[in-house]
């Protein structure tokens, strides 16, 4: 974003109000620590860099997001981790683009599995409730 914001001539003051939301939150959003809550952000910022939704957010993107909002925090920095470690596992460019979101997408699977079947493990005054 930052790249798009500079070839545009905007400062972070301007694209966080063209955004509607804090110059602190568009910080948050170029440097990655954090994703819109609001989908709709990524489909003005995309209409202000003349750029598709897709071209801001990749699919790795993707699946810190969905982690952030199914497991909170922690679930974010869990996938953040293994997003990056993959990275260096297919640093090597001998997968085609297909077999790549394959392969993320089933480490993403095994990682829900995982959470979901070790929740009889924990005790039940930590288990989030549906409401939550």
């Amino acid at each position: 974003m930052k790249q798009l914001r500079l070839a545009n001539g905007f400062t972070q003051e301007k694209a966080a109000g063209a955004l509607g939301v804090t110059v602190r939150a568009y910080q948050n959003y170029e440097a990655c620590r954090v994703y819109p809550k609001n989908t709709a952000i990524f489909g003005k910022a995309a209409a202000m860099f003349s750029v598709t939704a897709d071209y801001l957010l990749s699919d790795e993107d993707r699946y810190i997001m969905d982690a952030s909002e199914r497991g909170g925090p922690r679930a974010r920095k869990d996938v953040a981790e293994l997003v990056t470690e993959l990275g260096g596992f297919f640093a090597g460019g001998e997968f085609s683009e297909e077999d790549k979101d394959k392969v993320m997408k089933t480490i993403n699977d095994l990682y829900w599995n995982a959470k979901e079947s070790n929740k009889k493990y924990t005790p039940e005054r930590f288990r989030r409730t549906a409401s939550e």
